[in-house]
């Protein structure tokens, strides 16, 4: 049996809640993560994507090349239906780069008012890429389906999780466990998706 060799992994994220799931469910894998701050400070890049796999693409690239490093970059967000897909892309800097999520969810809660009639269908959205300098070498792309919660409950989880109700549990995603979030979740999905890639590509490398 090979044994395979760990692979050292730039996460191209600064984001607290997300580095604590990216952890969990690499937990096992044969990469060696590092962070941001790891290595010398690098400004970050102006997410100019018009998509989540553009923005994906777009860090990962800039970030491996600026280090040297095999570099997994993601872009995340909620996509509500009836506001034509908005937050999207700026979910992390909806309203406003400083905004409150009790603001940002004001905003959705308003805008869905103004639509009754269009539904409270959302889907988190997570696009993934792996860059080795300028090559994207890997990049998966994965969704969960729920809706706009009545109202924000729960306390778990991060960002939006509290208006997420995602039917199957009958709560929102801020009322579950962390294990039962990343069994479902986008996020989870994607890096599931990026162990599997990377256990072979250590493997193939011994």
């Amino acid at each position: 049996m090979t044994r395979g060799i760990h692979l050292p992994l730039l996460v191209a994220t600064t984001n607290s809640g997300k580095l604590r799931e990216i952890r969990e469910l690499l937990g096992d894998a044969a990469v060696d993560l590092l962070t941001l701050d790891d290595v010398p400070a690098i400004e970050a890049p102006e997410e100019t994507g018009v998509t989540f796999e553009e923005n994906a693409r777009l860090k990962a690239t800039y970030y491996s090349t600026q280090t040297g490093r095999l570099t997994v970059a993601e872009d995340s967000g909620l996509v509500v239906d009836a506001l034509n897909g908005a937050p999207g892309v700026l979910s992390a800097r909806y309203l406003r780069p400083d905004a409150t999520y009790p603001e940002r969810f004001d905003a959705i809660y308003r805008g869905l008012r103004e639509h009754p009639e269009a539904g409270r269908s959302a889907r988190f959205v997570c696009a993934l890429a792996v860059a080795d300098g300028a090559s994207v070498v890997f990049e998966t792309t994965q969704a969960v389906e729920g809706q706009i919660a009545e109202v924000p409950r729960g306390t778990e989880g991060f960002g939006y999780d509290p208006i997420f109700y995602f039917p199957a549990y009958r709560r929102t995603l801020a009322e579950v466990t962390r294990d039962e979030k990343l069994a479902v979740a986008h996020r989870g999905k994607a890096f599931r998706e990026l162990k599997r890639w990377l256990s072979v590509r250590s493997v193939s490398a011994d």
